[in-house]
């Protein structure tokens, strides 16, 4: 079983009994653990608990990936994510008292400004953990679409500017685009219709749907 979560590790399961074969950072900003343990528990890093002054932490509050839908590619033998590069800044203050029915949250968070928030999808070797390939997009690091894979080698995703693109799925080559200037809140989806293979997507209040060309 393959599972990038959202704590910026990409795990690797057997599917039988569950045991951990395989335990990978897959961001570049990551300091909230060191690496992941044998007994698949996390090796914590030190000075990462919210301050008054504020803790820089890393991935951010969105996470390194959060629920929208990776892929993967038997053929390349590659396992197709969208990332958040980006940290959160969290600070510790005085609540008070509990209160029944009041708000209590003892402190805040906000996006860091370094490093810059970027998106960026990524292409990992399921045997090795070894990031193959990336593809960074333009925008502010806030959309939510995640990746299709298909039998004829391409990525498709939403890319964090509100286009829809179709990569490589072998080098990243960018290969096509549609721009919808909408912010991704689906991942796109593939079917057949009179024997052609169609990929949809809801963007904004729309389904949009293209035919994949022989």
């Amino acid at each position: 079983m393959l599972h990038a979560n959202r704590n910026g590790f990409f795990y690797v399961f057997d599917r039988r009994d569950g045991t951990l074969l395989m335990a990978k950072p897959f961001v570049k900003n990551l300091t909230w653990a060191h690496q992941i343990g044998y007994d698949g528990r996390p090796v914590k890093l030190p000075n990462q608990e919210p301050t008054a002054k504020g803790t820089k932490v890393c991935p951010s509050q969105d996470g390194a990936t959060n629920w929208f839908s990776p892929s993967f590619n038997p053929a390349t033998g590659l396992y197709y994510i969208q990332t958040f590069e980006k940290c959160s800044i969290y600070t510790k203050s005085d609540s008070g008292e509990w209160e029944s029915g009041k708000s209590y949250l003892g402190g805040s968070q906000r996006t860091a400004d370094d490093p810059k928030p970027e998106r960026i999808l990524k292409a990992i070797d399921i045997q090795t953990g070894a990031i193959a390939w990336t593809l960074a997009q333009p925008g502010p690091a806030q959309s939510w679409g995640g990746t299709l894979s298909t039998a004829t080698g391409l990525v498709i995703f939403g890319s964090d500017d509100g286009a829809l693109m179709a990569a490589d799925a072998t080098t990243g080559k960018p290969l096509w685009t549609f721009q919808t200037n909408q912010t991704w809140k689906a991942s796109p989806m593939t079917y057949t219709f009179d024997g052609r293979q169609m990929i949809a997507i809801a963007a904004g209040s729309n389904i949009i749907a293209f035919a994949i060309h022989d």
